[in-house]
């Protein structure tokens, strides 16, 4: 390699680092305020005067919002410089985090969360996009993993930072602390992250055009439904630990903690196979989704075990990177909207989990059943997966005929 050579790849590499950093700080603060909220509810209840039900309802907003923001602002922003589109939304998410910190009553909370949510998935498939086209060949993924890097691991530090502020200071405290992240995310990618033109031709309606495609559906499908599982387990976990496990209140934080580590550890390397085998990534982690979570539903009988298995559970999330470049894969000239559309399902899939999961528990088959239940989402996860396999012989059979 000549001397020229070797500075333009340090020089890349160097530009990626950078980029990465920022882009993974604008993803720290989403997954802090998506989260912290969930430890405070009863802080925000007590405060606006409302039930903690009812304050709980401000978290089924912002998941709206994601689901709804997604393709209406990346349909919209087709055309935008990727950069100054980051930087806008970056900001939006500031604001609305600050403006959720000021909300006098519980309505206005509602729509401040419901707001605050829009730009949440459009700015994680746009940072998906550029980390994509930064990364040399063969690791995409990776450079998307560790995006999302700062997603899973405001788990382990941002949520329990902000959920401090937010016992000692009040809750208002920890939205303005990830406001404060937000702006800090907004100077750092103006500063490290290469200005980048949309792709050329982009419009709303090219984008909507990936909606057309089979193979976006069911990667959709796959996202939505199979990862729904982990969410299932998760959504009730403190009381399966604590009325199954016998586990006692105390002890809880340190198992959410290694959750927390199993997602962490599961972004990097499922981001790492994913760059080696993409499909037989998608497949082999649905397969191994459906034997961890039906092993909860007797893991959970036992302290250990059960941390031991909710650690797995975390490691479920090596399927996000993988899914995010198979939309990119399959979106065509709508790579913009398909990327985003990948956190509207994972939303989706937060709600389908947790609904299905609660289900469960009211007719009677116990905190356990959750377990069962995640496995057969996973299961469902991996026909769609086999469907999409066939879908796409299907398609090279009638190419190559044509």
């Amino acid at each position: 390699m000549t001397s020229a050579a070797f500075l333009a790849d340090a020089q890349s590499e160097r530009t990626l680092l950078r980029a990465v950093l920022a882009l993974g700080l604008g993803g720290f603060s989403i997954g802090t305020g998506e989260f912290v909220i969930m430890g405070l509810l009863p802080e925000v209840a007590r405060d606006i005067g409302t039930s903690i039900p009812q304050a709980g309802h401000a978290i089924s907003a912002y998941a709206l919002g994601v689901v709804v923001g997604a393709p209406v602002l990346a349909a919209l922003a087709a055309g935008w410089r990727r950069r100054v589109l980051l930087m806008a939304l970056m900001a939006f998410y500031a604001i609305g985090n600050i403006a959720s910190a000021l909300a006098p009553d519980y309505l206005s909370l509602l729509g401040l969360r419901l707001l605050t949510g829009l730009p949440h998935g459009t700015y994680f498939g746009v940072a998906a996009l550029v980390a994509a086209a930064l990364a040399p060949p063969g690791q995409r993924a990776r450079a998307v993993g560790l995006v999302m890097l700062g997603l899973t691991g405001a788990t382990l530090v941002g949520v329990p930072i902000a959920a401090w502020l937010g016992q000692h200071f009040g809750w208002r405290a920890a939205f303005v602390f990830v406001g404060l992240i937000a702006a800090a995310a907004v100077l750092m990618i103006r500063l490290w992250v290469p200005d980048m033109a949309a792709a050329q031709g982009a419009s709303p309606m090219r984008e909507l055009g990936a909606l057309r495609r089979r193979q976006v559906w069911f990667t959709l499908g796959i996202a939505a439904i199979g990862f729904g599982g982990m969410f299932c387990v998760f959504s009730y976990v403190k009381p399966t630990l604590t009325e199954v496990a016998g586990l006692s209140v105390g002890r809880v934080p340190l198992v959410l903690a290694l959750f927390g580590v199993g997602m962490v550890a599961g972004n990097l390397v499922g981001a790492r196979l994913a760059d080696r085998a993409l499909m037989p990534t998608i497949g082999g982690i649905l397969a191994y989704a459906a034997v961890v979570l039906a092993a909860f539903s007797v893991t959970a009988h036992h302290p250990v075990a059960a941390s031991i298995n909710i650690l797995l559970v975390g490691t479920l999330v090596a399927i996000g990177p993988a899914l995010q470049i198979r939309l990119m894969d399959v979106a065509g000239d709508a790579q913009t909207l398909a990327a985003a559309l990948n956190h509207s399902a994972f939303n989706m899939a937060n709600a389908l989990g947790a609904w299905l999961g609660g289900v469960a528990i009211d007719a009677g088959l116990g905190w356990t059943s959750t377990g069962w239940v995640g496995a057969l989402l996973a299961l469902a996860g991996l026909a769609l997966f086999a469907a999409a396999v066939a879908d796409g012989r299907r398609m090279s059979r009638g190419a190559r005929l044509a």
